[in-house]
């Protein structure tokens, strides 16, 4: 089917002019539409205090998101931890790591950061294994970070600091899209909580990364536009691919 209305399964970006899915948008005269399908929620002090973790036994802190950098440092001032100048801090991306900056003084602080993948980041911490790895995370993560901790031998502890929840979608009309844009796993429950009968059809199914594209399959969907590849390593290059294919064989 030719594309023409396209849903992005996030908030509209703060720059909207500079953002490149405007420029898709121009190029090839697309409607593309924003809204948040999923909101993360703290969880309180209180309920963390259960969990008897206590942040100043750890010499090393993991970080796969700036979500985790908000919420461990919220936690922290909460609980009055007492933040060492030599902890550590191993950081999934340079981007994250540059984060901590509104939290720590970068240049005096012990911060290392991967490329992209946790496997990147994982070479890193193999050279710390003297240290207490503390893993700040939602409830719902990736098995394969706790599991390569393990098989390394790695001595760390998971820490639930917020919650990825489900935004009600009945404001919006899936079915008006050709194409819907997702980014994570807690998107596609989120569209199936709204709409627990929908039916993708003809509608192309877009998926950013391995763990998001597992789980549209395992909820029924095929997906037909993914990133990153080699070819498309951005979710625009991957659907601008797809739409000057599909639009060429449309005409």
């Amino acid at each position: 089917m030719k594309i023409k209305n396209i849903l992005i399964s996030q908030p509209q970006p703060v720059d909207l002019e500079k953002s490149p899915y405007t420029r898709l948008a121009e190029k090839y005269k697309l409607n593309i539409d924003y809204y948040k399908f999923i909101k993360i929620e703290g969880v309180p002090s209180k309920e963390f205090r259960q969990s008897r973790i206590n942040i100043s036994d750890y010499s090393a802190i993991i970080f796969t998101s700036r979500q985790a950098v908000d919420h461990f440092f919220r936690i922290a001032k909460d609980v009055r931890a007492d933040i060492s100048e030599e902890t550590k801090y191993f950081c999934i991306s340079e981007s994250t790591a540059y984060y901590l900056q509104n939290y720590v003084q970068f240049r005096k602080r012990k911060i290392f950061h991967g490329k992209q993948s946790f496997a990147d980041l994982m070479d890193v911490i193999k050279k710390h294994k003297e240290d207490k790895f503390l893993f700040p995370c939602s409830e719902i993560h990736k098995d394969d970070i706790p599991e390569a901790l393990e098989k390394e031998e790695i001595k760390f502890e998971k820490a639930v600091i917020y919650r990825t929840l489900a935004c009600d979608l009945c404001d919006i009309k899936v079915m008006d899209y050709d194409m819907l844009v997702f980014f994570s796993p807690s998107g596609i429950k989120s569209l199936f909580k709204s709409y627990p009968d929908f039916v993708q059809g003809d509608k192309v199914i877009a998926a950013f990364g391995k763990t998001t594209a597992d789980a549209a399959k395992e909820a029924g969907l095929k997906v037909v536009v993914f990133a990153p590849t080699q070819q498309a390593p951005s979710m625009t290059m991957a659907i601008e691919n797809y739409v000057k294919e599909s639009n060429k064989r449309k005409r």
